[in-house]
């Protein structure tokens, strides 16, 4: 497991890009959720067999993510709901500072949507062994992002 996030880590920072839109469109996280739920339906797709590009100012949120899941798994942590609070507030950031926009910001909504519904299952979870079930789906997801965005 510790491989495959350094795995997804260097995905991040060997294909780094930087997003030539100059289209920007901030949205609060509630009117995001709203708007991406229209379009967070279907299996993700790549840009034509590559990564999509995400903006350098949206990546920082995703790789603190997987650092949050990396250490919360290595140090054996126990608190879900603080987990759930970080992760919810770096999930924030991606979306304040979203300026992706046409095919590849309808990807990325196909992707932050169950993400984003897996931290509301850690923060209402109390069981250890679910957490720990929904911990381990979070690494999935951050995995399946490192598979179509740079």
């Amino acid at each position: 497991m510790k491989k495959l996030m350094l795995l997804g880590i260097s995905s991040f920072l060997l294909w780094s890009c930087h997003q030539n839109s100059d289209h920007s469109h901030n949205h609060d996280a509630e009117s995001h959720a709203e708007h991406q739920h229209e379009h967070a339906e279907g299996a993700l797709e790549l840009n034509n067999g590559k990564k999509w590009t995400m903006n350098e100012e949206m990546k920082p949120f995703v790789l603190k993510g997987v650092d949050l899941i990396q250490i919360y798994v290595q140090e054996k942590q126990t608190d879900n709901l603080r987990l759930a609070k970080e992760l919810k507030e770096q999930n924030d950031q991606l979306i304040k500072n979203c300026t992706m926009d046409g095919k590849g910001h309808d990807e990325l909504h196909k992707w932050l949507h169950p993400h984003m519904e897996l931290v509301k299952e850690l923060e209402a979870e109390r069981n250890p062994e679910k957490v720990n079930v929904i911990i381990a789906k979070l690494h999935d997801s951050y995995m399946e992002f490192s598979k179509f965005f740079n």
